[in-house]
This record gives structure tokens, C-alpha cells and sequence, in this order.
């Protein structure tokens, strides 16, 4: 019976140990649209959120066209609860003007901004570039 109770104890740790760390990565909403990136290359995967769509917005901040719909993607983060903005800055924090030079842009291809990933709940890439955008820009409406 001791033997049975340690073997329990054990499994239980192991559990503990392997599950710990994916509740600990396991990422939530926040309360604004996340900025990341700031030129570097990044893993998208990294900033899916469980069961929420994920719209990764590759801006610059030297981008006309990026600037003004920035205002309607903070409205839509803040008014969609099953939608999370996360927004990609392309520039690295010393370049002026459009980074088309830099790792994340090299890394995604970038040839105009602003460009959007769309990741579904299950976090399954759903839509990119212009069918992403005309997904994106139909829910402003809502």
C-alpha cells in the first residue's frame, strides 16, 4: 500500500511538473493591443491567445495608411471579446521610415504594410494580406 501511495505522489509530481509550464505559457487577452517585435524577427505562435481570433497587424509607425487604421483595430480589440489585435512593428527603433530591411520583415516577406495574419480559436492561420484585411475592415462595421 506505502508502494502504491509513492507511486501516486510520483505521478502526481510528474504531472504537476510537465503541466505547470503550459499553464505558465498559456496567454491571455490584455487590456490593449500588444505591440511587439520592434524590427526583430518573432514567432507568432508565441502570441496566439487560446480560443480567441488573432489578428497580427505588420505596421510602421512611418506608414500614412497603417496610422490611420490603427485607431479602428483599438476599437475592435476593446470591443470584441473574441478578438485579440496584436500589432507586428516592422521598424527597428534607430531606422526612420518604412524598415523594409529589417529581420521581421525579411522573416514575413513584407512588401506593404499594413499586412494582417488572421489566426482562428483553434489557432489556425485563417486569412493573410488582402482577404485578411477585407475580414479585418468588415468588422469594424459590426
Amino acid at each position: 500500500m506505502k508502494r502504491l501511495s509513492q507511486l501516486g505522489a510520483l505521478a502526481l509530481a510528474t504531472l504537476v511538473l510537465h503541466v505547470q509550464p503550459l499553464l505558465a505559457q498559456t496567454r491571455a487577452k490584455a487590456a490593449a493591443p500588444e505591440r511587439i517585435a520592434f524590427g526583430q524577427e518573432v514567432n507568432l505562435a508565441d502570441y496566439l491567445v487560446p480560443g480567441k481570433t488573432v489578428v497580427f497587424d505588420f505596421t510602421s509607425e512611418f506608414c500614412p495608411p497603417c496610422r490611420a487604421i490603427s485607431p479602428h483595430l483599438d476599437k475592435l480589440h476593446a470591443k470584441r471579446d473574441d478578438v485579440v489585435v496584436v500589432k507586428v512593428d516592422i521598424n527597428r527603433p534607430d531606422v526612420r521610415g518604412i524598415d523594409w530591411g529589417s529581420p521581421v520583415a525579411k522573416q514575413y516577406g513584407m512588401q506593404s504594410i499594413p499586412h494582417f495574419k488572421v489566426f482562428g480559436p483553434d489557432g489556425k492561420l485563417q486569412a493573410e494580406g488582402k482577404p485578411a484585411r477585407t475580414l479585418v475592415t468588415g468588422w469594424f462595421e459590426e
